[in-house]
């Protein structure tokens, strides 16, 4: 008994593309990183040992804002990691509130075990598209969350915030 929305094409339009890019977006990244159990890592704890291994240490605000996570929920997958010595946690020197999350060498060893075979994998899954679709995909992508960015700006702060494109 589906019950449609009644709004007008545009919208419906937009509804359309914004239900297919969010089961489209889950399901390459429930099939992008389905290996990660094999390694005992979860989603996010896979995501932290990335960035850490691309960034360095961070603060756990840092990594929240990095791998999109709140920082309520990084803490227990932080403490998980440490538990598994994955990862550290030391106080930041320069403020003692923060700590800094830096990884171990049993995380950099694991990390670059699986790097390799995770990126082959998404290379693989994203066979499906010419190179030159992935280049629109990933255009498109930035473009539409750009503009999401902005406007949640936009709310927080009152000020209307130039579109990448104004930038140009």
């Amino acid at each position: 008994m589906p019950n449609p929305f009644s709004g007008n094409d545009a919208e419906r339009a937009a509804l359309d593309a914004y239900i297919k890019l969010w089961r489209g977006a889950h399901a390459v990244e429930v099939a992008a990183n389905r290996h990660l159990a094999d390694h005992g890592l979860t989603i996010s704890q896979f995501a932290v040992l990335e960035a850490l291994y691309h960034l360095g240490p961070l603060s756990q605000r840092q990594l929240a804002d990095k791998i999109l996570r709140s920082s309520g929920n990084l803490t227990m997958v932080i403490d998980n990691l440490e538990r598994d010595r994955q990862v550290s946690r030391k106080r930041n020197p320069a403020d003692r509130r923060a700590f800094q999350i830096s990884l171990t060498p049993a995380g950099r060893s694991l990390i670059t075990g699986i790097l390799p075979g995770h990126a082959r994998g998404i290379r693989e899954l994203f066979g499906v598209l010419e190179p030159e679709e992935v280049q629109q995909l990933s255009a498109l992508t930035r473009k539409l969350g750009l503009e999401a960015q902005r406007r949640d700006a936009e709310r927080g702060s009152g000020e209307v915030q130039p579109t990448d494109q104004e930038k140009v």
